[in-house]
């Protein structure tokens, strides 16, 4: 896909500060520009390559939050991110380096979130995209969720829509609307429907896709979509 050539054919282009930097400095023997001091992202690197850059960093550090890293947690990172054959070998180096430094994944989720500041609904997806990555092996352990909501508070998120992710992520006869659209049972309808309309423009698609979320991860929006407009049915009923 477009999105991993870029990376990976322009590793040498990008003027990228902080964390990300040094790691990637690191995989190529110190020819990253000096402007890594700077703790920024520059130069050559667009928003679809931060997002699916971040994506691999974090996904490294969440693979091994319960001390081991399941074959399905790797399998649900390939197949997530929609990562080609031809390109396995060196975004697997990039993981594996995340994956074996002893830096934490603090430092990455602060820079992604300066890198990020104003778009929050590219953050939530970002959380959204771990949570399946954890769900992979069929149980997201108490440090996976742990490391999760953590990340989410790092990046600005409260606990109403940190729930709002996890709840959207069941099934649509499962859900908790309220939970999902942030509200409570007694709001009244009017203001369920204002928080369900900020929510179905925060999560659409296409805004996404010029927010910088690629399209090979484009999916998970859309589930949480389907949440939403479940959410909303649902509380219609429950209200007449």
């Amino acid at each position: 896909m477009a999105i991993w050539g870029s990376i990976i054919g322009g590793m040498l282009g990008f003027s990228i500060g902080g964390p990300f930097g040094m790691l990637l400095g690191s995989l190529i023997g110190g020819k990253m520009s000096r402007a890594r001091s700077s703790g920024g992202f520059r130069s050559f690197a667009q928003p679809q390559q931060i997002f699916a850059l971040s994506l691999i960093v974090l996904s490294a550090k969440l693979s091994k939050a319960d001390g081991q890293v399941s074959r399905e947690e790797l399998i649900a990172v390939k197949d997530k991110l929609k990562i080609p054959e031809s390109e396995l070998d060196q975004v697997g180096k990039i993981f594996n380096k995340a994956k074996e430094e002893i830096t934490g994944y603090e430092p990455y989720a602060k820079q992604i979130a300066e890198v990020y500041r104003g778009n929050m609904n590219v953050l939530e997806e970002v959380i959204n995209t771990l949570f399946y990555i954890a769900e992979a092996d069929g149980h997201i352990s108490e440090n996976e969720l742990i490391m999760i909501e953590d990340i989410a508070r790092i990046f600005g998120l409260n606990q109403a829509k940190i729930n709002g992710i996890k709840e959207s992520r069941k099934s649509s006869d499962k859900l908790n609307p309220y939970i999902v659209l942030e509200s409570k049972p007694n709001d009244s309808l009017e203001e369920i429907r204002k928080r369900y309309i900020k929510l179905s423009k925060e999560h659409h698609p296409d805004l996404l896709l010029s927010k910088g979320v690629p399209q090979e991860v484009i999916n998970e929006s859309k589930a949480k979509m389907r949440a939403v407009n479940s959410a909303w049915d649902k509380i219609q009923k429950l209200k007449n």
